[in-house]
């Protein structure tokens, strides 16, 4: 039996499952079958993104899942992300309307600029020089917010978000915002716990969704001696004393904290236990413990574009 997740509401009066699946590094080949497989064992939310390169294939598992009569598709919470070689006003719903055609699921439930640096126009997804440098583009990400806006307007997109920006750019968005952000996604884990972060958006409204809540140990550069977060012995502890993995204890250490979190994993098992993590629940003392994790161990840092004037970690949150 699937488990029932509980979801977080926004603050347009939608609702959003408080676990999802991500998708970023899962491969076209293993994603379709992730995909089905998550929804079988009960997940609502699904976390895609244009620049993940495979939204057709997620697409084509969502469409099954439909056909055979286990979702309809107004039982999907479907994420997707604008990306930043799209950030020009004029750019922004040819864009959107492609994912949607991609996915194939007429609407998304959120739509999020992924992050708050543009890079140079039709040059590809990774606009680079002769040295492999990224290309920048000098548009702001508030004009983005005008094309995110027109989403909502003309029906393609329900809710409008953000996704690693620091409260600064939060808050310039919120200062020319006609339709308000619902929804920050930001790299959350104990290693980087976005306390700060977390309770500013909250005052504004937004809900923050941990994306890497399991510290991301396949992002691409990760290096050998890098701390893995769940190694950790502290953490390995605790999830023994709770009978849990230590996934599921990461995972739940989110949702009480009232922060949305998006585990990826292809293997059906893991699928499985990452959403059934609604039957225990960690102390006072617990929480405190896994918030002293915190050692600003950003793992999606993207220091190769840290002169971007749109850069986002230069300041603490």
């Amino acid at each position: 039996m699937a488990p029932n997740v509980p979801a977080v509401k926004l603050s347009n009066g939608y609702e959003m499952p408080i676990i999802g699946l991500g998708t970023w590094k899962s491969k076209p080949g293993e994603v379709e079958e992730a995909v089905k497989n998550a929804i079988e064992v009960g997940y609502r939310h699904i976390d895609c993104a244009m620049v993940y390169e495979n939204e057709k294939e997620v697409g084509a598992a969502i469409k099954a899942k439909i056909d055979d009569g286990t979702v309809k598709r107004e039982d999907l919470f479907v994420v997707s992300k604008l990306w930043n070689t799209f950030h020009q006003v004029d750019l922004v719903i040819p864009t959107c309307k492609k994912t949607i055609e991609d996915l194939g699921v007429g609407y998304l439930d959120l739509y999020l600029i992924h992050w708050p640096m543009a890079y140079k126009e039709n040059a590809g997804m990774f606009p680079a020089d002769e040295n492999g440098k990224t290309l920048y583009s000098s548009v702001d990400y508030v004009d983005a917010w005008k094309g995110m806006e027109e989403l909502v307007k003309m029906g393609l997109v329900k809710s409008i978000g953000i996704s690693n920006f620091n409260s600064e750019q939060v808050q310039r968005v919120l200062d020319v915002a006609t339709i308000k952000p619902v929804n920050n996604q930001v790299e959350c884990h104990p290693y980087l716990n976005q306390k700060k972060l977390i309770a500013f958006c909250k005052e504004r409204g937004i809900c923050v969704t941990a994306y890497s809540p399991l510290g991301s140990p396949d992002r691409p550069w990760a290096k050998p001696d890098d701390p893995k977060l769940m190694e950790d012995p502290k953490l390995v502890e605790l999830a023994k004393k709770h009978g849990k993995s230590p996934a599921q204890v990461l995972l739940r250490y989110q949702v009480q904290r009232g922060v949305i979190a998006i585990p990826k994993s292809v293997h059906k098992e893991r699928l499985a236990q990452n959403i059934n993590i609604f039957d225990f629940n960690l102390s006072d003392e617990e929480m405190k413990l896994v918030d002293s994790f915190d050692c600003n161990g950003r793992v999606c840092h993207l220091n190769w574009v840290n002169d971007h004037p749109h850069f986002p970690f230069h300041i603490e949150f």
